[in-house]
């Protein structure tokens, strides 16, 4: 690894870093130079690198001779040869030839025996972006495959972007699509991303900053995310050196201190443990690991601990044959040292989201120090480290592998589903880091199948992970049985249940608790292009209205009185001015009058909006199920029924209120050419929510006998809320779903029928 000091187990992962890291400290790309790490040993790597900064294939034809055939070995060869021609001449910021960086990440491939297609294009990744090879000449030299793979690798440099964040954002999306097409192109990527890390010396400190905070904010959770636990740590560690130097000098000397403070204590639980797992009759190997220097800093900082606080910095692993020796090796240790209450985790009956499998338990050894153990198989432990990458190091029909490569699949195809719904490349890359949470809380569905969601997750994010359509017609959920706010946190172990309504649509509030990016990117689709839809027929509704007032007809879709007025009012097509008129943001009778022969395309004036407002006009007809571009407002709850009034909100569409609603009054003095006339429709929606007060005698069963006769009046309460005004009564404040204002009065003739019941009022307001 890139931190002598700190020890991991070996894998077959960690011998591709060390092999691909004889190279890569000996040159940044285009920029970047030695390792960070003020230590004898690299100092002395760099040391010879800058006698002998001549870059050679023989390190990566060995690693790969190993494993292809000799005519794929020949085609590494040749793109060697291509990749060392088109890079002739151009030299790192540390002064090594350009083709060492190619060199050295095609090595960290060759470490995952990634197949020849992917060798040749980390050979060739960097050909298009910096030497403008067309994608078709290597089409034609290399195949499709392989400039498919390099074009995904390479960025958008050569396009006109408004900002630096925007093009960043657009090569992000660019690349993660390509991963989701092909997950060899972010492995190519992270090996380079790797070897960038290694070798950021040579950049100013601002750049290395920058370029470490980019890496821990995509690149490392995303290691994460496919498994790479061995690539995701040493990023992590190569980052806060990068970032906090002097930090890291320090917690480096306190570690290598702490070591020496705690040799015989670790020494002694290591001979313990090794002594009493064959005892058992269990064969296992036991290795010693740290927590990465990374790892510390964050405990320290999230805790609010100081380094002496932090106990729990030593582990052991034990690897065994099979899983039910797992199991059996946790129950040994446990015989000699005593667990600590709540420490411990299954992570093997409920694998983490990107296929990790361990038994975690932390025990308290020997003078009181804390040691967490973690009990895996072998074949789990390759997925611990390498993750994705195992399915190119471990050839296996084992179930955990499939596993594995199920949910990246799943994951992968997400991003698609994103795509599908996101136009912004800044709004795409925002989505995707909602999904790199590297915690998860894990819950059932009523028949029981486990769903991974990230901490913090609430029953909308539940919706949308079963189903795009559970998730926008989602109106409760139910936790354990229990009826709960959707904005509800949930917990692992929580069996959710959500109701639906095909009336029922997505809120714009749900974006504020929403933390998967698929919940969040559906919301957000839903609402611009449903919205839209909806108010572009809304608008020509009053449009048409208007105009018929006027004794005009709605001109054509493709009249060109269209395109003239679009140019004057700065819209840019027919659709958008009628969705500002539905939206409020223009009103429909001035539009009418742009029409009119005599004030063609002439602005009107204050004195024309009055004559417009004041001119009699059909009223709108309501059903209450148009959508987005016609809300009922919430202050009184208008019902079918109910003497109405509707007003123009600016980005909100039409408002309707009851005739006496106090906010509507006050709105229609300050802007009365927003208000139009409307009416409810013969046909009018169903289920519309209403509020009642009820005050009732605080007796037992009161409750459910008011529901009961809500029922059998063919109501439905969708939330309840009730406090003690005195020893002897008690406020009830019920949503009630009804069809109509009639309706409403013969549930509350049903709820009169109980004797407990007091005082009913209908709360508008």
């Amino acid at each position: 690894m890139a931190f002598p000091g700190l020890k991991y187990a070996s894998s077959g992962l960690l011998a591709a870093l060390r092999a691909g890291s004889r190279l890569g400290r000996r040159g940044g790309k285009k920029n970047k130079t030695a390792s960070t790490l003020p230590v004898a040993d690299a100092e002395r790597e760099v040391a010879e690198a800058t006698a002998s900064p001549v870059a050679s294939l023989a390190p990566l034809t060995e690693i790969i001779a190993g494993y292809l055939d000799k005519k794929d070995v020949e085609r590494v060869r040749e793109a060697y040869r291509f990749a060392d021609q088109a890079h002739l001449g151009q030299f790192r910021a540390s002064g090594a030839p350009y083709i060492s960086h190619p060199i050295a990440v095609t090595e960290i491939c060759a470490g995952w025996k990634l197949d020849v297609n992917a060798l040749s294009a980390a050979l060739l990744h960097d050909v298009m972006e910096d030497q403008g090879i067309a994608k078709q000449e290597l089409a034609e030299k290399f195949g499709p495959e392989v400039a498919e793979l390099v074009d995904g690798l390479s960025k958008l440099d050569r396009l006109d972007f408004a900002t630096k964040a925007e093009q960043q954002a657009e090569s992000f999306r660019k690349m993660l699509l390509a991963m989701a097409r092909d997950v060899r192109v972010i492995l190519i990527k992270l090996a380079d991303r790797l070897h960038n890390m290694r070798t950021l010396d040579a950049v100013s400190p601002e750049k290395r900053r920058r370029i470490a905070r980019e890496t821990l904010e995509i690149y490392a959770p995303i290691a994460h995310r496919l498994g790479l636990n061995l690539l995701f740590r040493e990023l992590q560690d190569l980052c806060f050196a990068a970032m906090y130097p002097n930090r890291y000098q320090v917690l480096y000397k306190a570690v290598l201190a702490a070591r020496g403070n705690r040799r015989e204590v670790i020494g002694k639980i290591a001979d313990a443990v090794r002594a009493a797992l064959p005892a058992a009759g269990i064969e296992a190997e036991v290795t010693g690991r740290e927590k990465t220097l990374y790892g510390i800093y964050r405990k320290m900082v999230d805790q609010k601990k100081s380094f002496s606080d932090v106990l729990d910095i030593y582990g052991f692993r034990v690897i065994v044959h099979t899983l039910p020796e797992c199991y059996l090796a946790l129950g040994t240790v446990h015989q000699l040292y005593r667990p600590v209450p709540g420490k411990f985790k299954d992570y093997i009956a409920i694998p983490k989201l990107n296929g990790y499998q361990s038994l975690h338990t932390t025990l308290v050894g020997p003078y009181g120090t804390p040691v967490e153990f973690q009990f895996r198989t072998r074949d789990m432990h390759h997925v611990a480290e390498e993750g994705v990458a195992s399915h190119w190091l471990y050839k296996s029909a084992d179930l955990t592998l499939n596993d594995l490569q199920k949910r990246t699949h799943q994951w992968l195809q997400s991003l698609l589903d994103i795509q599908s719904q996101t136009g912004d490349s800044g709004e795409f890359l925002e989505h995707v880091k909602v999904d790199l949470f590297p915690d998860a809380v894990y819950v059932f569905t009523p028949r029981g199948k486990i769903i991974s969601l990230p901490r913090g997750a609430t029953p909308v994010d539940f919706a949308y992970a079963i189903h795009t359509d559970i998730g926008n017609q989602a109106v409760a959920a139910k936790v354990n049985g229990e009826f709960v706010p959707l904005r509800t946190e949930l917990s692992s172990g929580d069996t959710v249940e959500i109701v639906t309504s095909p009336a029922s649509r997505p809120n714009a509030q749900w974006l504020n608790y929403v933390r998967t990016g698929r919940a969040r990117s559906e919301i957000r689709h839903y609402l611009r292009t449903v919205k839209y839809e909806e108010s572009v027929a809304f608008g020509e509704r009053l449009l048409a209205q208007a105009l018929q007032e006027l004794h005009m007809p709605l001109p054509a879709a493709d009249d060109p009185a269209w395109q003239k007025l679009a140019r004057s009012t700065g819209a840019s097509s027919r659709e958008e001015i009628l969705a500002d008129i539905g939206l409020g943001k223009r009103l429909a009778a001035v539009v009418a009058r742009r029409f009119a022969p005599e004030h063609q395309l002439v602005a009107t004036t204050a004195a024309a909006v009055d004559e417009l407002t004041s001119a009699r006009s059909a009223p709108i007809l309501i059903q209450g199920n148009e959508g987005q571009a016609v809300q009922l407002a919430p202050c009184c709850g208008p019902l079918p029924g109910d003497p109405i009034v509707a007003g123009m909100r600016m980005g909100h569409g039409l408002v309707v209120h009851t005739a006496d609603c106090p906010v509507a009054m006050r709105q229609r003095l300050r802007e009365p050419e927003r208000w139009i006339n409307v009416a409810w429709d013969t046909h009018t929606a169903k289920h519309l929510a209403t509020r009642l007060d009820i005050v009732t005698r605080n007796e037992r069963g009161v409750l459910g006998r008011l529901a009961a006769e809500v029922t059998e009046a063919d109501a439905n309460i969708i939330h309840v809320t009730m406090h003690d005004d005195a020893v002897a009564t008690v406020s009830l404040h019920l949503t009630i779903q009804v069809d109509s204002r009639k309706h409403l009065a013969q549930v509350i003739r049903a709820i009169r029928h109980v004797p407990q019941v007091q005082k009913i009022v209908r709360v508008k307001g």
